[in-house]
């Protein structure tokens, strides 16, 4: 069993930043990958970020291409968003994904993932 844990949210004014960290304890090995994923106040849960641990590849929503940036430890236990020039239309709560054997199409698909995090919230006020 995965078991994800986020920390980093918090509040922050408009231009600020903010890094996320999610730590996946339990990880299976192989074709695993982890993403990162937001759900505003009334509002569908969208895909953010994600990186495929084999290969390295990352993959990023069109809406944060730029101002986001995804990353793994060496020991790909932990992946981190560094959020950079947050607007106010990125406050959400920020969940954390992960799931194994994810083909590229999949990738931004929430439906793929078989584990989450609890979410963290975080709060850009203009």
């Amino acid at each position: 069993q995965v078991t994800l844990v986020e920390s980093g949210g918090g509040s922050v004014q408009t231009g600020g930043s903010l890094r996320l960290s999610c730590t996946a304890s339990g990880r299976p090995g192989g074709r695993f990958a982890m993403a990162w994923f937001r759900q505003a106040p009334g509002k569908d849960r969208e895909f953010v970020a994600a990186i495929r641990w084999s290969g390295g590849t990352l993959y990023y929503a069109d809406s944060v291409k730029g101002r986001f940036t995804i990353s793994g430890s060496n020991d790909k236990d932990t992946a981190f968003l560094q959020m950079d020039r947050l607007k106010p239309e990125d406050t959400a709560v920020y969940y954390c994904a992960a799931g194994m054997g994810l083909i590229t199409s999949s990738m931004r698909i929430g439906g793929a993932y078989n584990y989450w995090g609890p979410g963290t919230q975080v709060t850009v006020s203009s």
